[in-house]
């Protein structure tokens, strides 16, 4: 398995522990007032700022430890250079992913639209941000071991 396969693994399954385990944690805290409160809408700004803060954070972490414990198993260093293959993969697996990511915010405008809680909406625009990343990784993945 190459380099960039295993980074695409270890992306994919902390995007995946992040996410769930953040949701766990926040989901207690979600208030019981009314459906569109200002305590309501303040719970799912918070809810995803500090889940971008802590996913970027972790992710660095992630990174950093991950080079690390490559570096020491396989006694490689991390590629330095992209090639045009890398730089490929990388815009289909981006482009995948924005594909997600806009297909749910139409969905979270259109239950707008609908006349449904802003609870939904959120709800809608964090899951697709969540699968926008998974499919990213999941892409990634695919194409390394598939080709393009």
């Amino acid at each position: 398995m190459t380099y960039q396969e295993k980074k695409s693994i270890v992306s994919l399954i902390s995007t995946i522990l992040i996410f769930t385990v953040y949701c766990l944690y926040k989901y207690p805290q979600y208030p019981e007032a009314a459906l569109d409160s200002t305590e309501t809408f303040h719970y799912w700004g918070s809810f995803v700022l500090v889940l971008t803060v802590v996913s970027i954070a972790a992710h660095i972490v992630i990174s950093i430890v991950f080079n690390i414990v490559f570096r020491m198993t396989t006694g490689e260093k991390e590629p330095s250079f992209a090639d045009e293959l890398d730089k490929r993969i990388d815009l289909l697996a981006f482009r995948n992913s924005f594909a997600v990511f806009v297909i749910g915010f139409l969905l979270a405008m259109g239950s707008l639209v609908m006349d449904q809680p802003s609870k939904t909406m959120f709800i809608i625009l964090i899951a697709s941000g969540f699968l926008s990343d998974v499919t990213g990784s999941l892409s990634r993945l695919y194409h390394y071991r598939r080709g393009i």
